[in-house]
Formats: structure tokens, C-alpha cells, sequence
């Protein structure tokens, strides 16, 4: 990894022309290593983060075989910023946003258009301190519904319940998030 910080830019613009396997890998690793931190700072996990930047290493990497790379372009800020807006068109596809309430209460969805940053940033708030009140079982079969998008039946293989069961323990624990969030976002008092 040491070489490729040292090799200039034309050098890693015709190692990649060139397929030279070992310096495109130095590559991928150095930039694959700040790509999964600025991933994981913008709501994704790792599974997330090695399938977008695998697409985007592909198109950078074509995108300099087929000469589309300005002479003074630099390759690695190139691959990265073509991670990132990959990464941005994920959060902002339909597969991404993921309603967890339909009163208004608490929505995690991710598309800045509908929302200040601000606002947004104070509902993620009160999301979170509601799953620290809410306990584990009920933050684990939430996660796992809702953001590792699972079955009902995987999960209630994973738990040992029937589908049933699954589905009851689900509304109650949504009931039970949305009162906790109700309470937090009200400074601790529910509405009557």
C-alpha cells in the first residue's frame, strides 16, 4: 500500500490500463478502507459498503480503460467520489427507505428532500433514545425486521416462535417504541 501512495497519478491511471492486478488491489484496499468509514458514518454496514464500492471500483475501472479519466484527475479521489455518489443513490432508492411509523412520530427515511437536516437529526434522536429504553428482544426483532429486512419466518426461526408469535411480539414492540418515542419527544410525558 506504501508503493501506491508514492506512484504518481499517471502511473495509476496505466496500471489500471495495463489490468496490473497487484496495484489495482493496493488500491482497492487503501480506498476501500476510507470508503467503509464514510459508510458506516451514513447509516450502512460493511455487506452495504463491499457491494457499492465492488460497483464502483468496476465503473472507475472502466471508465479508465475507456479513456474517460481527465489527464490531471486523481484516480483514487476519482474512485471515492464515484463510491460516495453510488452510496448517495443507494440511501436515496425506494429499497433504502424504510418507514417505521405511519403516525408521524418516528420515520427513518433517509432523503433530505422532505426534511432539514435539523429535523431530521432530532427524530433520529428520539429513535435512539427510545431503543435504548426499549430492551433487547424487542431492539433485536425490530432490527432485524426493519433494517436486515427479514421474514417473519426467518425470524421467528432465529427467536424459536411461531409466524404468530413473530407478528404479535412485533406490534407490541412497535407500540411500545412509539410510546417510549411519544415520551421522549414530550420530555418524558405522554400525551393523553
Amino acid at each position: 500500500m506504501g508503493n501506491t501512495l508514492q506512484k504518481n497519478n499517471i502511473q495509476l491511471v496505466n496500471a489500471f490500463k495495463n489490468n496490473d492486478q497487484k496495484v489495482m488491489q493496493e488500491v482497492y484496499q487503501s480506498i476501500f478502507l476510507k470508503f467503509r468509514s464514510y459508510v458506516y458514518k451514513n447509516n450502512g454496514d460493511e455487506a452495504q459498503a463491499k457491494d457499492v464500492f465492488q460497483d464502483s471500483f468496476i465503473s472507475c475501472w472502466r471508465n479508465v480503460k475507456n479513456n474517460k479519466l481527465r489527464e490531471n484527475s486523481n484516480l483514487e479521489a476519482y474512485l471515492f467520489t464515484i463510491s460516495k455518489n453510488k452510496w448517495t443513490d443507494y440511501l436515496r432508492s425506494t429499497y433504502f427507505k424504510k418507514t417505521i411509523s405511519d403516525d408521524g412520530v418516528i420515520e427513518m427515511r433517509f432523503d433530505n428532500e422532505d426534511r432539514s437536516d435539523e429535523e431530521q437529526e432530532k427524530k433520529l434522536k428520539v429513535l435512539r433514545e427510545a431503543l435504548e429504553q426499549l430492551g433487547m428482544a424487542c431492539e433485536k426483532l425490530l432490527i432485524q425486521f426493519y433494517f436486515e429486512r427479514k421474514s417473519m419466518d426467518e425470524i421467528s426461526k432465529d427467536l424459536q416462535l411461531s409466524s404468530a408469535s413473530v407478528r404479535n411480539k412485533k406490534y407490541r414492540c412497535m407500540e411500545k417504541l412509539r410510546a417510549l418515542a411519544l415520551k421522549t419527544k414530550n420530555n418524558g410525558y405522554l400525551p393523553k
